[in-house]
Formats: C-alpha cells, structure tokens, sequence
C-alpha cells in the first residue's frame, strides 16, 4: 500500500506492506537515529514523535502514519536545537544508543510538562531505558532543557 506522510517537516510517499514496523521504514528512509532495542515497545530506544506524542516505532505499524506528522532526532536539530544543547553540555549521553530516545521524549516532557520537578521528570522518562549514565546526567540535562539554560 501507499501512504504518504510528513517525516521531520518534509513530504514522504513510500510504498509499504501491511505489517512493516514503523522503526523498519524509518531508518529505510535514512533516519537510522531512530534505532530499535527491545522489539516490544519497553525500552525507549525507538521513541519518535507521531502527531506530537511520543510512540514506540518498534511496535508501530507503518501504514498507520499515512496522513500523520512524524518527527525523529534528526528533525530535533532544527526544531528544537536547545535540546542538544542541554544534552551535550550535561554530558546527557556515554554510548549514545538511548539518546535519540531521550532526545524525543524530553521534547514531549517539555511540552506536556514545562515545570517538572526532577521527580516528574524520572518518572516521564521511566520508559527510556540507559544501562550507562545512571541517568543523572540525562536528568540534569532535561532540567537544563526546561530551564531555557
């Protein structure tokens, strides 16, 4: 089938099977910062933004975002370049397989929940898994991010 859809603020038409994974289509169509860890929908690796809340693409279907508004980290850098900031100054990030990820739902958080307390924010960001930084750094970089700082 065919679906056509906007991918980081650009018109996309892409032929697809019915039971192709979003995570799949998305990094055929070069947005491999979207990377798929679990499979099943826990780890946060390959959350993307569809029509501005965040989804797990691993377990998206892909013919589900005919006519939807998509966004991966690739599309963050001109969107919102204050998120990248944050995390590279925070040092957010060590292996960097989670950070797309994070990137994105830090983006949700700050739009659903700008004044999140550092309690709010580890729980927003429970589904975003990291077997690195202990997550200090990450949520010293999302409360920068909200900051403005």
């Amino acid at each position: 089938m065919n679906i056509r859809f906007s991918l980081n603020g650009a018109e996309v038409e892409a032929g697809v099977a019915a039971d192709l994974m979003l995570v799949d289509l998305l990094r055929d169509l070069g947005a491999t910062g979207t990377k798929e860890g679990c499979g099943v929908g826990v780890c946060g690796l390959c959350t993307v933004l569809i029509d501005e809340r965040p989804v797990s693409s691993c377990i998206y279907l892909a013919p589900c975002v005919d006519g939807a508004q998509v966004w991966t980290v690739e599309g963050m850098a001109e969107r919102d370049p204050a998120i990248a900031e944050a995390f590279t100054r925070h040092q957010g990030m060590q292996c960097g397989i989670c950070t797309p990820g994070q990137v994105m739902s830090a983006y949700a958080l700050k739009r659903d929940h700008p004044a999140a307390s550092e309690e709010e924010i580890r729980a927003y960001m429970a589904g975003n898994l990291c077997r690195c930084t202990g997550y200090v750094s990450i949520v010293t970089a999302i409360m920068a991010y909200l900051a403005d700082e």
